[in-house]
């Protein structure tokens, strides 16, 4: 009875199968192959990387990250200071301390110390990860409209300058006129409809020292 069932459900659905090739519709023709030909070179360049975090979007999103791990930031500062104040106690410590307060001490910093390493090595690689999926988010709409930029304005080809240690800039050298990066950002800042963020308040100069009266 088993073996029948199994037979069946299989039979079943080879029939499922046959029924829904025989209703489906015939694959569309593929399109015509475009004949390679010579064009006329106008070659655009764009440092995409750099572009991507200069638009109003990037920087936001840049900045959200930030506060978010500005928690993170002061405790892992203040599990620090607590380190540099027990090795500063240890320090300290006269020749004569007992042995046993000293043995605290060294145990207590090696505990504080890994613990402020992991916590630290957490947190790095958390922030790392937000920003790289941050990134790639905006990254995807500014090529969007990369490609839609050099379209509009007859460019025959896109190559990106913006090398990296991994990857160092293919191109050595070209005519400033052919960076559309600024231009890329002015597009999309406009498509996006995001604020440029506001300035960073200005550092307060520093008033000159009061010459000693006479």
């Amino acid at each position: 009875m088993k073996r029948i069932f199994v037979f069946a459900t299989a039979l079943a659905a080879g029939l499922a199968t046959s029924t829904l090739a025989a209703q489906a519709p015939a694959a569309a023709p593929a399109a015509a192959a475009v004949a390679p030909q010579a064009v006329p070179a106008k070659i655009a360049i764009i440092a995409f990387e750099e572009a991507v975090v200069r638009t109003n979007e990037g920087q936001r999103a840049v900045a959200d990250i930030q506060k978010k791990y500005e928690p993170k930031k002061s405790q892992i500062d203040t599990q620090a200071k607590e380190v540099d104040t027990l090795k500063a106690q240890l320090q300290a410590l006269p020749a004569n301390a007992p042995d046993d307060q000293r043995a605290t001490l060294i145990k207590n910093i090696d505990t504080k110390e890994k613990n402020l390493q992991r916590d630290a090595e957490d947190a790095q690689n958390s922030y790392q990860s937000d920003l790289q999926e941050a990134y790639g988010k905006v990254a995807q709409k500014v090529g969007g409209e990369a490609v839609k930029y050099v379209q509009a304005n007859g460019f025959t080809l896109l190559l990106n300058v913006g090398g990296n240690q991994q990857a160092a800039n293919p191109v050595l050298w070209a005519l400033p006129e052919t960076d559309i990066t600024q231009a890329v950002v002015n597009a999309y800042n406009k498509v996006s409809g995001i604020a440029a963020p506001p300035p960073s308040a200005p550092v307060p100069a520093r008033r000159p020292a009061t010459p000693p009266s006479k």
